[in-house]
């Protein structure tokens, strides 16, 4: 077993233990290009493999959303400019995510995991996804920490990734848009907008558990002190 395989096993072995016999809501949060998405999936591949531990929590299902199809409209998202202020204050329509995640998963009820295409800039016609009774639903994405979502979560992993990593790694996706140097004014916007998330939410002091993700093959786990 590779040093990643068994470093997340270890963390589903923890996140199934979460809310035991209930649903149970956990934020996979960190910056553009943290690998959220991808360890969000490699989780879901190893439960489905039966990994995670014995017991009857060993085969407690795990389903994934992702905060990036709450977006606004460009309109909006762009309304009073597009720094660093606005990226974090403006890209995310949290009440709809509330409305169409966290409330009917918190009823049981079948949730609507994305209603809006940012690339598209264009409602998602609703496709309602019916969830187990204790399923632990894993949301990925950025600014899961800020004040106003911090109590919606059972539990929650930071994904702790350098910007001088997670910069170059992330842009690979838009190949020849952003320049790899954190510092570059391609990347103000948005690595001006994490800052000013550390700054009000220090979200690895937040987190039930810090992921080190920066070296993909040797990823490293902590739990908060």
């Amino acid at each position: 077993m590779s040093i990643r395989i068994r470093v997340l096993t270890d963390l589903l072995t923890e996140l199934r233990a979460v809310g035991p016999g209930r649903r149970a809501l956990v934020a996979l949060d960190g910056v553009d290009g943290a690998g959220k998405s991808t360890i969000a999936r490699e989780l879901v591949g190893l439960a489905q493999k039966g990994s995670g531990g014995a017991g009857t929590a060993s085969v407690r299902p795990v389903a994934t959303a992702g905060i990036d199809g709450f977006h606004h409209e460009r309109a909006v998202r762009c309304a009073r400019g597009k720094g660093p202020e606005t990226f974090y204050r403006d890209s995310y329509d949290y009440s709809a995510f509330v409305e169409s995640v966290v409330e009917p998963f918190r009823r049981g009820e079948a949730i609507v995991a994305a209603v809006w295409d940012v690339d598209a800039d264009r409602p998602i016609e609703p496709e309602p996804r019916i969830l187990p009774s204790d399923c632990v639903l894993l949301v990925e994405g950025i600014f899961l920490h800020r004040p106003e979502l911090r109590n919606l979560w059972d539990a929650s992993v930071w994904v702790d990734v350098p910007f001088e990593v997670s910069v170059p790694r992330g842009n690979e996706r838009f190949p020849g848009r952003f320049d790899a140097d954190p510092e570059d004014e391609s990347n103000h916007r948005y690595v001006g907008g994490q800052r000013l998330y550390f700054a009000e939410a220090t979200p690895w002091e937040q987190a039930t558990w810090v992921l080190d993700n920066r070296d993909l093959d040797r990823p490293t786990l902590t739990g908060r002190p």
